[in-house]
């Protein structure tokens, strides 16, 4: 972890010097008030950082402070019927610290830390492991079993484990790798958004996603494993359609993420997502959905890691092995 000093502000885009230490993609600290940004490029300790907020106020030598770490997200219990911003920061969150306005620099964790949840351990001590391997599971909602997983590149053999009510920060098992080094696994981990999550096997996209809407699945089919673009001008429904699709398609979750949206739309978006029934369960659709609302108020570059933000949590429950739509709208 580094410090320097700012040395220019263009809006969003701010120059810092001293960070030598710092690498590209960096999340960094900006000005007291730690508005969050991310390095774009280096150049010597000089360093061209895309501010994730509001730069009003911020001028020549203010702080700014590495984390050390790229921009990544949390992974675990908690995700489905969460409400996100672009870089993962819980807007219910937000407002029960803060209020209907988003303070800049606010710092909330993307998981509850304090919620407990019923840990049934499926892996015994002595299992041998790797990474992706399912230990636990946790019922999320009615709708979602959480499958806790072994995270990737690490491997080794459990030594004790155990079910029980747990937060997402405590230890519910240890695993001794293969030097013999011990590691207190919990049921969260983070992966940065620009990485993406490994696989063993790629399959084809040779299974049809039935929609459930007839129209799409005779003249448009989809494949489950492939893309669809929905083009259309304003008020034209692609929103609609998109809605039908997260309701009635046969995927296990939703991630649905408003990208660069208006804000009455995205409040559209909010309002009606929680109201629409499940046809599986009867229950809300929000028990396998996950949203995040990036409005067209955030700077481009904040819109862009919306999109890397619901591609890494839909890796995340493909490794459950759940069907996962990714609707960005």
């Amino acid at each position: 972890m580094s410090s320097g000093k700012i040395v220019k502000v263009s809006g969003p885009l701010v120059v810092a010097t001293g960070l030598s230490d710092a690498n590209m993609a960096d999340v960094v600290r900006v000005g007291e008030q730690r508005l969050i940004g991310e390095i774009l490029t280096m150049n010597g300790d000089s360093a061209s950082i895309q501010v994730y907020e509001e730069t009003s106020g911020l001028g020549p030598g203010a702080a700014v402070e590495t984390t050390g770490s790229p921009l990544s997200v949390e992974l675990g219990p908690g995700l489905i019927e969460n409400i996100y911003d672009g870089i993962q920061r819980p807007l219910e969150g937000i407002m029960k610290i803060a209020g209907s306005t988003i303070t800049r620099g606010i710092e909330v964790p993307a998981l509850d830390r304090e919620k407990k949840w019923d840990f049934t351990a499926t892996a015994k001590k002595g299992d041998k492991v790797v990474g992706g391997d399912v230990i636990g599971t946790v019922q999320e909602t009615p709708s979602v079993l959480h499958k806790i997983m072994i995270p990737p590149r690490m491997s080794g053999t459990i030594e004790s484990i155990q079910s029980g009510s747990f937060t997402v920060l405590d230890t519910v098992a240890v695993l001794v790798d293969d030097k013999g080094a011990k590691h207190e696994l919990t049921m969260v981990q983070k992966w940065p958004v620009r990485v993406g999550r490994p696989y063993k096997h790629k399959y084809p996209p040779k299974t049809p996603l039935l929609s459930g809407q007839r129209i799409v699945d005779a003249l448009f089919p989809v494949a489950k494993g492939g893309t669809a673009a929905i083009p259309g001008p304003f008020g034209s429904g692609k929103t609609v359609m998109q809605h039908q699709l997260a309701k009635w398609s046969d995927v296990d979750i939703v991630i649905y993420i408003g990208c660069g949206e208006r804000g009455n739309e995205m409040t559209d978006v909010l309002r009606e997502f929680p109201e629409l029934v499940d046809p599986r369960t009867g229950e809300s659709l929000m028990k396998r959905t996950v949203l995040i609302a990036n409005t067209s108020d955030m700077p481009v570059a904040a819109r862009e890691a919306s999109i890397y933000t619901g591609i890494t949590i839909a890796e995340y429950f493909r490794d459950m092995g759940y069907d996962v739509a990714v609707i960005a709208d």
